[in-house]
């Protein structure tokens, strides 16, 4: 069964899109590091909600979809040493490191079929 993300844009959430930019041939030791680091660390943070990480076919980029229940959640576990180490090891792989905070707007789903089942 596949799982994806539930965005929701009735819930007031501070959404970090990251956008490491990073040698293909480092790709999957960085998308390793982030999942490590968001199970040891991340997930245990107070206000966490969620975290997924996207890999980009050329191999060049990861993406970081995260979810905290508040943007002062956010900052407090930046300013966290424990997960201080995990974001500099991040930074040593990836070539460029771009972290932006959203608000979702708008969500938009394909229905599903009669029956229950997804198309």
């Amino acid at each position: 069964m596949t799982v994806t993300a539930q965005i929701d844009s009735t819930r007031p959430v501070a959404t970090l899109i990251n956008v490491f930019a990073v040698s293909p041939d480092r790709q999957a030791e960085l998308v390793a590091l982030l999942a490590r680091a968001t199970e040891e660390t991340m997930k245990h943070q107070p206000g966490f909600v969620c975290a997924n990480f996207h890999a980009s076919q050329d191999g060049e980029r990861v993406i970081n979809y995260a979810q905290w229940e508040s943007e002062e959640h956010y900052r407090a576990m930046l300013a966290d040493p424990a997960a201080r180490v995990h974001m500099d090891q991040a930074a040593k792989i990836a070539t460029d490191v771009q972290p932006r905070l959203f608000g979702v707007r708008s969500t938009h789903r394909k229905e599903a079929q009669p029956g229950g089942r997804q198309p």
